[in-house]
């Protein structure tokens, strides 16, 4: 849609002047947001960009997609970014649901597929030394996909002015911002245009590193600011390189921050600020969280500056400018209610005059009738002094209906025994039993040496 003088990547780049500062991707010599900027092939490619464009980027490499974005950004009428790890079976699906022109990839495989794909060259190399021309801007629609484990993916339509809601503009050369997130998802977005925007560098995981090659190489290039699910923090805190990185800042989103591993990173970070953000594709960042505590202060809930947040039927409703307009394709689903809130779906308790999220009101497992939340009881298992970290799942139950189950990954010097002794087992079920009504306690308990976590950096809790 038109919008005049409206705000894009590269006006926001430009304000920064910051193009000397970099990008680094992997093992990738970094690159300027200058070079990212710059016109290259890919307008050619594309022939004249009119507002009626709808694009899908489907890049396999972040560089690729940072630079279509910055250069699509402002001229595109819909920008769907597409993320790697989603099964390409899906591509066509999506295309269609976003009405998309050309499907924009740096994957050859893809040629041949559909007719709308076109091959873009490596970023950023032979590139002119202009920017794109300013003029005649509109307001491009950001879309992102859902990241769940089943079925279509939903299409999330934002603006750069909702993505962006939460982000200060302006020029910082102290920070270098880095993420275990691939920046097509709502987290790792939102590191990147904290990058774009502040005129910041920016260190980005390459999905071929390992944790142990990326904390590497973030000491080495000087992060100081970094953001990764607990799930991704825990796997730091397993690596003896958690000791190459030395942050001031250090922030957890996407999953449930339980009280273990904040006091694990307060320990292992004892001068980074550690803070927990709450914010999804729908919803928006919605807020962050200081005190190094879990769950949230009751003063949260009700009508901000920026943000309004209530409670209804246990679940965690917002509404702000940050929040997506609406989700695309037929039969699309209402995203906001009739006052304009978003339902989360997170489910949440208040006790003692703080929050607690319990879980997702879709993760139940019902025991013999009892609703039981798996995240609360991994906040319990992961609070044991010799665990590192847990996935709680349910295994049917001719009585019952379900019974709980708990995978349990033990820190390094217990895993590296052959067998694990039968009394910690006991000790962490006590342990559950002090903590939990009894229905919420483990029938079953298994150690494994690693939990499956997806690229979204969640732990993946459904075959």
């Amino acid at each position: 849609m038109s919008k005049a003088n409206c705000s894009t990547l590269q006006s926001y780049l430009a304000a920064a002047d910051m193009f000397s500062s970099t990008v680094a991707v992997g093992n990738n010599e970094p690159t300027s947001w200058g070079a990212l900027s710059s016109l290259s092939n890919l307008q050619r490619q594309l022939g004249s960009i009119s507002s009626s464009l709808s694009v899908v980027v489907a890049t396999i490499h972040q560089l690729s997609a940072i630079q279509a974005l910055i250069q699509l950004d402002g001229l595109a009428r819909l920008i769907v970014l597409y993320p790697p790890d989603l099964s390409r079976e899906h591509l066509c699906f999506v295309a269609d649901s976003a009405k998309a022109d050309v499907i924009l990839t740096d994957d050859p495989s893809l040629e041949g597929i559909d007719a709308r794909v076109r091959c873009m060259v490596s970023s950023a190399q032979n590139c002119d030394s202009d920017v794109l021309d300013q003029a005649s801007k509109i307001e491009s629609e950001w879309v992102l996909l859902t990241s769940g484990t089943t079925g279509v993916p939903k299409l999330v339509a934002h603006s750069l002015e909702s993505l962006a809601g939460a982000i200060t503009p302006g020029a910082n050369s102290n920070i270098t911002w880095a993420t275990f997130y691939d920046i097509r998802r709502y987290g790792g977005l939102q590191i990147f245009l904290r990058a774009a925007i502040g005129g910041t560098s920016l260190v980005l995981k390459d999905v071929q590193e390992s944790t142990a090659e990326f904390l590497s190489r973030a000491g080495r290039l000087g992060v100081t600011h970094i953001l990764g699910t607990p799930s991704h923090w825990r796997r730091v805190l397993m690596s003896p390189a958690a000791d190459n990185i030395v942050p001031t800042y250090v922030r957890l989103s996407g999953e449930i921050a339980d009280q273990a591993i904040l006091n694990q990173l307060r320990a292992q970070y004892p001068h980074a600020r550690i803070a927990h953000a709450f914010a999804s594709t729908e919803a928006g960042v919605v807020f962050e969280v200081n005190d190094c505590l879990m769950g949230f202060p009751a003063e949260v809930v009700g009508s901000g500056p920026h943000v309004d947040v209530k409670v209804e039927g246990n679940t965690l409703r917002v509404r702000s400018p940050r929040t997506a307009s609406r989700y695309l394709g037929q039969s699309a689903p209402v995203l906001r209610d009739d006052a304009g809130f978003v339902d989360t779906g997170d489910a949440i308790e208040l006790r003692n005059c703080r929050y607690y999220f319990v879980g997702r009101r879709d993760g139940i497992i019902n025991v013999g009738g009892l609703k039981v939340h798996p995240e609360e009881i991994e906040a319990v298992i992961n609070r044991h002094p010799d665990v590192s970290m847990s996935l709680v799942k349910a295994k049917k139950n001719p009585v019952t209906g379900a019974l709980v189950v708990a995978d349990v990954v033990l820190k390094s010097q217990l895993q590296l025994a052959s067998n694990v002794p039968s009394a910690l087992e006991q000790a962490i079920l006590q342990f559950c039993r002090q903590e939990l009504a009894l229905y919420k306690v483990p029938a079953v308990i298994n150690f494994v040496s690693a939990l499956a976590v997806a690229q979204t950096g969640k732990l993946i809790r459904h075959a």
